[in-house]
């Protein structure tokens, strides 16, 4: 749903998808190729959110901040299932793993990766392409070219769900016996799990 609040509306592209279960509210801008997915609560009452071209912000997240903040998500920043963003902002295609929290006047270099459930304190400060673990959250080491691109590999499929989402999802009833011939959808990502079974290929050799 979307929501104006005290005369602000969001303003949402139009090849950008909101879930009608999300809750977008007040001064938020969504780019281009957007994915905002169910049960994500995007707060734009006491301050303007700022979401790049590309960012997917998916199930269960939520991104607020304290009054009189604004922050900024920035091209391709990726927030996983269940992460809490209050009033930090996230660098150019970033990775936030699944209930991860940033806390307020955190700023997320470009190109870093936060491991899934770390806790990352107010003010602080990750340089671009960190991986970040742990509560509290510590650099641990860079990261490396193969680690970005599998990243990468990883947020276009979240780049692409926007227009799979405005072409094929509609509410339906649900059915009531499995249909014959039933296709799983592996197709879908065979470019990354190609790359991830490269990954692997490439780590053995090394090793």
């Amino acid at each position: 749903m979307i929501y104006s609040f005290k005369g602000y509306t969001p303003v949402v592209h139009e090849s950008s998808f909101v879930h009608p279960l999300a809750a977008v509210t007040g001064n938020v801008i969504i780019g281009k190729n957007c994915y905002i997915g169910p049960g994500a609560a995007i707060r734009g009452d006491w301050g303007q959110i700022i979401l790049e071209d590309g960012v997917n912000v998916q199930e269960n997240c939520t991104v607020h901040m304290f009054p009189g903040k604004s922050i900024t998500l920035k091209e391709s920043a990726h927030v996983g299932h269940g992460a809490i963003i209050h009033g930090a902002n996230l660098g150019r295609n970033c990775l936030i793993g699944m209930n991860t929290v940033i806390m307020d006047d955190a700023e997320i270099g470009d190109e870093s990766i936060i491991g899934a459930m770390s806790f990352v304190k107010a003010e602080t400060k990750i340089p671009k392409r960190s991986l970040v673990v742990g509560n509290p959250a510590k650099v641990i080491k860079q990261v490396s070219d193969d680690m970005i691109a599998w990243k990468t590999k990883g947020t276009q499929l979240y780049q692409q769900l926007p227009a799979d989402c405005h072409e094929s999802l509609i509410e339906v009833e649900p059915l009531r016996e499995v249909p014959q011939h039933m296709k799983i959808q592996e197709d879908v990502y065979k470019t990354l799990r190609e790359h991830f079974l490269r990954r692997q290929e490439s780590h053995s050799k090394k090793s």
